[in-house]
């Protein structure tokens, strides 16, 4: 079959029709920045500010029509606009009103945008965030061990590669191929481990540029929640972008988040860096479950000597500075640089070597704070 066009992503999209103008979008000139690789198919609408909370059904509609050509298997529409509409008031609070409710309507009030027509999963029960300050601190092998470390558990976990500019988890998790549609023109997670996976990787070759502004990076992000089967999860595990910007910041607004776990290296740069996360994570009200400090301990391979390369304690020190539980430390070690590389994480092929032990360790402690947590589960719906 042959490979999708720009022509033909605009073709469909003349079919659909701005009702307050009386012309099509194309002619209006709201399509931006259309990207296609393979079947996978994005674009910017731009709209007024004001008209920007309802233009949800014209943005469906956009993604519906470019759908129905032959060969597309995924579509991201993202409604943008150059400033953003004055921010709801929050909802008041009232009795029957849940501590996590009020919650999420301050953290959609810092956004000024109306949340999503329809829960993102609506079947899982936690989605823990796993982020960094900045990128190098071994976010990403953390992610992929902790849900590891949740499966070994017994429990039903999925991993979300939230990095839409350097997916790596595919490689990790030594998962190849492309995820399959449903009936209902969704996508089924990889799985490999027990472990069902989602990533932008699969979708586009691994040496190619996401070459998208950060309204269709939160698109898409948003419709690897929604539109992934994920089914019954007891975790779904977020590997964030790494830093503090616009995609991890509406993220972590946007997102019923119950809580997110903050890796760190030891030394100060990287606990600079660190805090800024937790500040984000704070300014959201994004419980925060505790802090890993990665790459803590060299251990030689050889003789089995200890050095502290990037120093030693730092996480745990930040972490009892601002009251935030320490998970754990992970040892800087050849093993798990190895089996990340080849796609057969230490968790899960070496689980009784001490690096698989030190993951479990901090999954089944994350587990511990997400069961004691018996607040009512954040809701996103909306006009």
């Amino acid at each position: 079959m042959a490979a999708i066009t720009e022509r033909e992503v605009l073709d469909a999209l003349r079919t659909v029709v701005d009702s307050d103008h009386g012309k099509d979008i194309v002619a209006l000139g709201m399509v931006k920045g259309v990207v296609v690789h393979g079947g996978n198919v994005g674009f910017t609408i731009e709209v007024d500010a004001a008209r920007g909370p309802h233009m949800e059904p014209l943005r469906k509609a956009a993604e519906d029509a470019v759908m129905e050509l032959p060969g597309v298997t995924s579509v991201t529409a993202v409604l943008t606009a150059e400033r953003a509409a004055p921010p709801p008031a929050p909802a008041p609070k009232t009795e029957q009103s849940g501590a996590a409710d009020v919650t999420m309507a301050r953290r959609q009030a810092t956004t000024g945008q109306a949340p999503a027509s329809r829960p993102l999963v609506p079947g899982v029960k936690h989605i823990v965030a796993v982020a960094s300050g900045k990128g190098g601190v071994g976010k990403s092998t953390v992610a992929v061990n902790l849900a590891l470390g949740l499966v070994a558990e017994g429990k039903r976990v999925g991993l979300l590669d939230a990095d839409i500019y350097g997916p790596s988890v595919p490689r990790m998790m030594g998962i190849k191929g492309r995820p399959e549609p449903t009936a209902d023109k969704r996508l089924n997670p990889m799985e490999a481990y027990g472990l069902k996976t989602m990533s932008m990787g699969f979708l586009v070759p691994e040496d190619s540029p996401m070459i998208w502004r950060g309204p269709m990076v939160i698109g898409a992000l948003e419709q690897l929640l929604r539109d992934v089967a994920w089914g019954e999860l007891d975790v779904l595990v977020v590997d964030m972008p790494p830093g503090t910007g616009d995609a991890q910041l509406t993220m972590a607004q946007r997102v019923p988040l119950a809580g997110a776990v903050i890796v760190s290296t030891p030394q100060d740069i990287a606990l600079l860096d660190a805090r800024k996360g937790i500040n984000m994570f704070k300014k959201v009200e994004v419980p925060l479950l505790g802090i890993v400090e990665n790459m803590s301990t060299f251990v030689c391979p050889n003789c089995g000597h200890e050095s502290h390369i990037f120093g030693h304690g730092g996480a745990k020190a930040e972490a009892d500075k601002i009251g935030v539980e320490f998970l754990g430390e992970v040892p800087l070690h050849i093993a798990i640089r190895e089996t990340s590389d080849a796609g057969t994480p230490i968790t899960a092929t070496q689980p009784d070597s001490p690096q698989a032990k030190a993951y479990r360790a901090i999954a089944a402690r994350v587990w511990a704070k997400l069961a004691a947590d018996t607040r009512k589960a954040p809701r996103i719906v909306v006009s």
